[in-house]
């Protein structure tokens, strides 16, 4: 189909504002205005144009960390884009975020980002989203010729293609990474051509034609909103600069090479194509004039803008949580621990029908440990998935889900193997809301077995909750009992932000009351599971009930021992905690991690700094041996502390 002139004329604007953007942005980082680095997209205007002029507005679009042209070609404003880049307080994230992390999300831009094709799980999530709620939005995820050698690349497409999802994968092949030429890098003919693999369409366009763009990205996005599936389009096209502009590199490209693309100027092309199509050469100037109006007052904008301040900073880190009452009768039948998850996972779903649960495994069989069965049989195909072995794609499009309005209950089958989701959880999940000024939610839910005792040697029993507590804008929660499982599962999946929740495979046919009716545990509440006057124990998980139990023992020597689940990591509970303290004077903390830069270290740093005066005696930690996971179950029973070992600590203090 012929394009009118007027769709070339908007086309042609488009263009040339993503154009003089970047190149003002440049002058701008030269007079230290812009600050950090930008990445400009000059010479590849041709392609984010094209791509989002066959775009809806209720359409999603996920860009890189070349994304200024992205997030114009999808609408943004360039007066807040550049406020952004000053680190204004005016800007779309409100200077939290700067040039790689652009997003608007009133216009369903869902991030740039400055991790190398992070944002395909993200987009693919989107998808998801869309697919559960049977709307026909479509979604185009942005990614570089350097980024499709990521595994997550790979991955993204093999889910999208297994579950039939409305997105289009746009790699923009400027043909160089960093430096390196892809042709150094990428094996096979094309990138394009790897959409065979997985038996959806790839197509190969010229980059620099904005009418071929065009036209492959309208066939992709039809055959999305038809429900048919993704397609992998590979624009080829050639970024006139170098990667980004902080970069001092030697020069790594001939001058003959540069000469010959920005002879392919992109915008000279349909310059030409609308010449020969009777625009005028005044009409043209009139709209170069315009965007260079439209740019000087983005300037002024930026100028004036105020500088964010520290309590908007820190206020941009967590949405509030979900405000819950716990029951005052905590009586109920006897549960094991899986069957209260699987409670609240019953109850929730039911709630709220934005919830869903996805992971290895989940669906058909209910899970290895049983935590989601019967989940399939009362909430269909489409809420309860089986994803691929790909955790770090399956827990990406839980994040992009979560953006896109759902509540995805994501489950690691192991909690060993988040290793391989890192980057989705530590840098897109946890840091989402902060980079984008505070404004969006990110509810997911990533729950899963941790822990050791059951002879799964090194790579399935580690305790890895310090790695989690560490990073800001993660909730971490680590129930004991049945009861507090099912409760703060609750809260957990009602809740607007990213949240840890681990449960010890060693508790999962432990038995305990839970009563019969939803309930939800606050976040940030102790529960001090028995007073006493001498010592305080501050225990996690499985080593609860030893401390308890050691608790008891001790009784009987005349030692009175107060033990206190925190319950939530973070954020912890340290007024009930302090409280204890200040009434025994004596602390003991107890945990199955490793002891070296264990929670039980932050928990022991925490009381130094608050109440040191209190204390009659050092603080003791108890955790586990500095080795991984051994097989030998004698030697498994050694590494991981046991009811004695708490036993001892306490004597030691006394």
């Amino acid at each position: 189909m012929k394009l009118e002139i007027e769709q070339l004329e908007s086309l042609y604007t488009t263009m040339a504002k993503i154009r003089r953007f970047d190149e003002k942005t440049a002058e701008l980082f030269v007079q230290g205005l812009v600050k950090g680095t930008a990445h400009s997209y000059v010479g590849e205007e041709a392609v984010a144009a094209a791509a989002c002029a066959n775009l809806r507005e209720d359409d999603y679009i996920v860009g890189t960390h070349r994304g200024h042209g992205h997030c114009i070609a999808k609408g943004a404003r360039v007066d807040r884009m550049m406020a952004e880049l000053f680190g204004r307080v005016d800007g779309y994230c409100r200077g939290l975020g700067g040039s790689m992390h652009i997003a608007a999300l009133d216009l369903n831009i869902l991030g740039c980002n400055g991790i190398v094709a992070a944002g395909l799980p993200i987009g693919t999530g989107a998808a998801l989203a869309s697919r559960i709620r049977r709307t026909d939005r479509v979604v185009v995820a942005f990614f570089g010729d350097g980024g499709a050698n990521q595994g997550v690349v790979h991955e993204s497409l093999n889910l999208a293609a297994v579950w039939k999802l409305p997105v289009v994968y746009l790699c923009e092949n400027n043909q160089y990474a960093l430096s390196t030429a892809s042709t150094r890098t990428t094996a096979g003919t094309s990138i394009a051509a790897r959409a065979g693999g997985y038996g959806i369409p790839g197509v190969r366009v010229d980059g620099n034609d904005v009418l071929a763009v065009y036209e492959a990205v309208k066939t992709a996005v039809a055959r999305a909103r038809a429900g048919d599936g993704p397609t992998l389009i590979e624009a080829v096209t050639y970024r006139w600069g170098g990667h980004s502009m902080r970069a001092n590199l030697p020069d790594y490209r001939t001058k003959d090479e540069e000469r010959e693309w920005m002879e392919k100027d992109p915008i000279a092309r349909l310059h030409s194509e609308l010449e020969r199509r009777g625009t005028s050469i005044i009409r043209l100037k009139e709209l170069e004039e315009a965007v260079e109006g439209e740019l000087d007052r983005a300037v002024r904008f930026a100028t004036e803008s105020a500088e964010p301040t520290v309590e908007i900073m820190e206020s941009s880190v967590y949405a509030p949580h979900a405000p819950v009452t716990e029951p005052a009768d905590r009586r109920g039948p006897e549960r094991t621990m899986a069957e209260a998850l699987n409670e609240a996972l019953h109850a929730e779903m039911t709630r709220d029908e934005r919830v869903f649960v996805m992971g290895e495994d989940v669906s058909l069989i209910g899970g290895i440990f049983g935590v989601t069965r019967g989940l399939r049989e009362a909430f269909g195909e489409d809420r309860v998935r089986d994803t691929p072995i790909s955790e770090a794609t399956f827990v990406g499009a839980g994040v992009g889900a979560a953006i896109a309005g759902l509540r995805p209950v994501v489950e690691i089958q192991i909690f060993d193997f988040v290793a391989m989701t890192m980057d989705q959880v530590v840098n897109q999940a946890a840091k989402f809301r902060y980079m984008l000024g505070g404004g969006p939610t990110v509810p997911l839910v990533i729950r899963g077995p941790q822990g050791g005792g059951i002879r799964l040697a090194a790579q399935h029993s580690q305790s890895l909750e310090a790695w989690f507590a560490h990073v800001p804008g993660l909730v971490v929660v680590a129930p004991s009992t049945p009861y507090d499982a099912k409760g703060l599962l609750a809260s957990a999946i009602r809740d607007d932000n990213p949240v840890i929740f681990l449960e010890h495979k060693a508790l999962y046919a432990v038995k305990g009351p839970v009563p019969n009716e939803p309930y939800a545990i606050p976040f940030g509440t102790a529960d001090v599971k028995r007073t006493g006057s001498d010592v305080t124990v501050i225990a996690t998980q499985a080593m609860v009930a030893r401390a308890l139990a050691a608790a008891a023992d001790l009784e009987k020597e005349g030692i009175s021992v107060e033990v206190i689940d925190p319950r939530t990591l973070v954020p912890l509970d340290e007024a009930t905690l302090l409280a204890s303290i200040a009434k025994t004077h004596r602390l003991v903390i107890a945990h199955e991690a490793v002891k070296r830069g264990g929670f039980g270290a932050e928990l022991a740093a925490v009381v130094a700094e608050k109440a040191l005066d209190e204390l009659d005696a050092p603080v003791v930690r108890v955790g586990a041996r500095a080795v991984p996971m051994p097989y030998n179950d004698g030697l498994e029973r050694a590494t991981i502390p046991t009811q004695a070992d708490i036993a001892e600590a306490i004597r030691s203090l006394f």
